[in-house]
């Protein structure tokens, strides 16, 4: 028996795929001119080329901005997801003061990025801090923090107390317990909080000009490029960062749904 589509259904169908499309179709724009000519709002598919991405291992600028991206966000991660952990550690379970810590925390990330910036700046001057990588790295820290911060805890409180009492019970130390029972049952969260963060230092913009010294973040180079116009090997930048932001969300949300739910489904 064929099962009848009912008409509203057909036409909120259509309807998502028409928002799809409009949200989602610009995206395609830089893929498809960077491997084809487009003059006059015609794409010319008789010649294709790779002179864009030839053209961007070539422009040493790009390049180096995007080694400076990656340096940060790196260091961003690794940053963010020791003292996220421990902070979720230490907030576990406790009642005293967790609020005014989470407060301090979810602060810099809920406030516009430039006034975290503005006030990041401002620290950094008054105790002659001299600008840099470290500055840039700190400031990011610092934003995406709270994100990472909150994954963890939010695996932390699934955990059963009962667990961690038997590895207590069964002789373990604390540091056993940590390194066997914790760290094994966050490790998910921690990945997928590392994703999240190291997007979102990777996109982070406002905070960077204002904290950053001589060495440029991608986003800030291309900001600057803005008022002379792009080069045709940005085209080719745009479709490889789209398509590792794809892997990033794929990963992020494989390691960021419960287990359960993926034995469920």
């Amino acid at each position: 028996m064929t099962a009848f589509i009912r008409p509203s259904t057909l036409v909120l169908a259509a309807i998502t795929a028409l928002v799809a499309a409009l949200l989602y179709s610009p995206l395609f724009v830089p893929i498809v001119s960077s491997f084809f000519t487009i003059k006059g709002g015609q794409v010319d598919w008789a010649a294709p080329t790779a002179s864009a991405y030839i053209g961007l291992a070539g422009n040493g600028e790009i390049l180096t901005a995007l080694r400076t991206t990656l340096i940060v966000g790196v260091s961003t991660v690794i940053l963010s997801v020791v003292s996220g952990t421990l902070l979720a550690l230490y907030t576990h379970g406790r009642r005293k003061g967790r609020q005014l810590l989470q407060f301090i925390i979810f602060l810099p990330f809920l406030m516009p990025p430039v006034i975290s910036g503005l006030a990041l700046l401002i620290f950094f001057r008054e105790i002659n801090f001299e600008r840099s990588l470290v500055t840039v790295v700190i400031g990011h820290t610092v934003f995406v923090l709270a994100i990472v911060y909150r994954t963890i805890l939010t695996r932390l409180e699934s955990i059963s107390d009962t667990m961690i009492e038997a590895s207590y019970d069964l002789g373990a130390t604390r540091w056993q317990t940590f390194w066997r029972i914790l760290i094994p049952n966050l490790s998910s969260a921690m990945i997928g909080g590392a994703i999240l963060a190291f997007a979102l230092s990777f996109d982070e913009t406002m905070i960077t000009i204002l904290v950053t010294g001589t060495q440029t973040t991608l986003p800030v180079r291309l900001w600057a490029m803005m008022r002379l116009g792009f080069s045709p090997d940005i085209n080719a930048l745009v479709a490889l960062i789209l398509i590792f932001t794809i892997l990033l969300c794929v990963l992020a949300a494989r390691f960021l749904v419960p287990r359960q739910a993926t034995q469920t489904a």
